[in-house]
């Protein structure tokens, strides 16, 4: 699948001040890719008359970040298996009171050396997936979907080729004809597109090309 992969190489490395990202993100609601997903789950629950005391279901929050997900998630009852490259961002969500240890297990491991349970419900992540290296993503697309029961889903941001980082050789970007190709396994469910100037959440200028996407495995 190396072939679905779209990024201008220079030579730069993307760096991140990830205390100060956390520090910007702070209080933040949930994504509102996570929130459709959560929606077509309880508009199936409803229909086939499930309730979460008779069926727990269970989320892989990959990059989760400070937790603004995954708290939501647990919210609702999920079990979750909240994962990300950097140890802080497991320290902070674990540090925040409204989470429930119970549902909660964490790991910290980086892109390229993430394993995935089976059987998984639904797949978070959030603005993590372009941070992935091109050369390990092929192998962590791959792991995605063969996590996925048929039925789970998937939500996320894919970034694309017009982003101002798709200078960034460690990071991936794609068009929207290869988004689709990557989706071929999936009924998607959303899939929008964002192509405009504006900023990041702490401050810096950036034009953003982002792909929202919620889909269901087939």
């Amino acid at each position: 699948m190396s072939e679905l992969n779209n990024y201008q190489s220079e030579g730069q490395v993307f760096e991140r001040d990830w205390s100060a990202y956390y520090n910007a993100v702070v209080g933040r609601p949930p994504r509102d890719t996570l929130l459709k997903a959560l929606g077509y789950f309880d508009i199936e629950s409803l229909n086939r008359n499930e309730t979460s005391v008779l069926y727990s279901r269970f989320a892989v929050d990959l990059g989760c970040g400070e937790g603004r997900d995954t708290v939501e998630l647990l919210r609702r009852g999920w079990r979750v298996l909240a994962m990300d490259g950097e140890a802080e961002a497991i320290a902070r969500l674990l540090e925040r009171p409204d989470i429930n240890r119970q549902l909660l297990e964490t790991r910290v491991v980086a892109f390229q050396d993430v394993m995935l349970p089976e059987s998984v419900d639904l797949v978070n992540a959030s603005f993590s997936l372009p941070f992935c290296s091109p050369e390990s993503f092929p192998s962590l697309w791959e792991k995605i979907i063969s996590s996925l029961r048929s039925g789970g889903r998937f939500c996320r941001q894919l970034f694309g080729n017009h982003d101002s980082w798709a200078i960034y050789a460690s990071m991936n970007h794609h068009t929207r004809q290869q988004v689709e190709m990557l989706l071929q396994p999936f009924e998607i469910e959303i899939l929008q597109e964002e192509d405009h100037p504006g900023k990041t959440p702490i401050g810096e200028e950036k034009h953003w090309h982002i792909f929202h996407i919620v889909a269901r495995k087939k």
